[in-house]
């Protein structure tokens, strides 16, 4: 009998992406796993039951998905009334964030699941690329966030030479030089913008020159950590980054803010006195905000707020569930090569001396794997 793989509908507030699409199905029935989708699971990304059917895909109901998956792949952690349908022995992947959900992580290993966190992924490996979520993630957020703001600033990104006279650039900023600052990077200049990064790593400096964009220097700061990730800041260092951006921002019509460091909270590189500095229709789209905070003061998930001298604010935490489409073709296409890479003969190989396997490992066999780390 062959592996069953999962796919639940996500149930997260305002997300509309879907962990497996129609292709990956093709993918997954090539080598020899039979798939199980939720009705209704890829509607709000645009892929509709009838196209799972005709990649070779079962549908059927939440509660059937659950009883007869032997992996289920989803994006984040089922919802308290969906995990009581999990079952011992059963494996779970998806984007658990372990770190930031230890309760969690207890409950599915008092359950007897198997758990796999994508964001525990060892980046640096090259053989893990093509299973990277956060990577592909970050590019669609990338993109959706310069094209967001060029939407909500109440000017034109290019340079325009028209008969009333010469239309000068906007004015971008990104803060942050990994792969969704990048992208942001890219995008903007493509519409036009004249565009300066910034980051406190070294490489990422280097990153934002290759891009052909500026690099803001703020002067001194210089913070690479492991794996590739931005360190924490000490108190000092902060204090000193936010004085110098303070003094630069007010230059920018448009700030794009992408700095995150996995498992502690996104560093403030916007606070309240350089959105004071910034002139009346500008526009700052915060990435990283989330429930932990963001890097732009005041900015919340999802939402939009106007200071009190005319600047926008975007709480643009999930940018991804707003390209629905293209979001989960990526990340189903990440889910399917992890999935080859652990099925070996019809059965999930979990092997301890695979780095990519003992990276993403949080739970088995009623047991937490990964130590409860600490959110700093």
């Amino acid at each position: 009998m062959s592996l069953v793989i999962g796919c639940p509908a996500e149930t997260a507030e305002r997300e509309t992406r879907v962990a497996l699409t129609p292709d990956a199905v093709v993918r997954l029935r090539r080598i020899g796993l039979d798939v199980i989708v939720e009705a209704g699971a890829g509607r709000a990304a645009w892929f509709p039951d009838e196209a799972y059917v005709a990649a070779g895909a079962r549908v059927a109901s939440k509660e059937d998905v659950y009883a007869q998956a032997d992996v289920m792949t989803v994006l984040h952690a089922p919802q308290p009334s969906n995990r009581t349908l999990l079952r011992p022995g059963q494996v779970l992947i998806g984007l658990l964030q372990p770190v930031l959900a230890v309760d969690l992580v207890v409950e599915l290993a008092a359950a007897k699941v198997t758990a796999l966190s994508l964001d525990r992924l060892p980046r640096t490996l090259s053989r893990a690329q093509s299973m990277d979520v956060l990577t592909s993630q970050a590019n669609v957020a990338g993109y959706k966030a310069a094209v967001l703001a060029a939407d909500t600033f109440d000017g034109f990104f290019p340079m325009l030479m028209t008969a009333a006279g010469t239309v000068r650039p906007a004015k971008v900023l990104v803060l942050g030089g990994g792969v969704a600052g990048l992208q942001a990077i890219g995008t903007a200049r493509r519409l036009g913008a004249l565009v300066t990064g910034y980051d406190v790593r070294e490489a990422a400096r280097a990153d934002i020159v290759s891009t052909g964009a500026s690099v803001l220097d703020l002067g001194g700061v210089s913070a690479s950590g492991e794996g590739g990730y931005a360190r924490v800041l000490t108190a000092e260092e902060q204090a000193d980054q936010q004085s110098a951006m303070i003094a630069a921002i007010g230059g920018f019509d448009v700030v794009i803010a992408t700095a995150q460091v996995p498992g502690h909270r996104p560093p403030e590189l916007v606070p309240s006195a350089a959105l004071a500095a910034m002139a009346p229709g500008s526009v700052v789209v915060d990435l990283a905000a989330g429930p932990l905070g963001g890097n732009v003061a005041g900015s919340t998930p999802g939402g939009r707020t106007v200071t009190e001298n005319g600047v926008t604010v975007l709480g643009a935490g999930n940018l991804p569930a707003q390209v629905p489409r293209a979001a989960s073709t990526a990340w189903a296409r990440n889910i399917a090569a992890l999935l080859d890479h652990l099925i070996n003969d019809g059965s999930v190989v979990l092997d301890p001396a695979d780095e990519i396997t003992a990276g993403l490992l949080i739970c088995q066999d009623g047991e937490v794997v990964h130590p409860k780390e600490t959110l700093s």
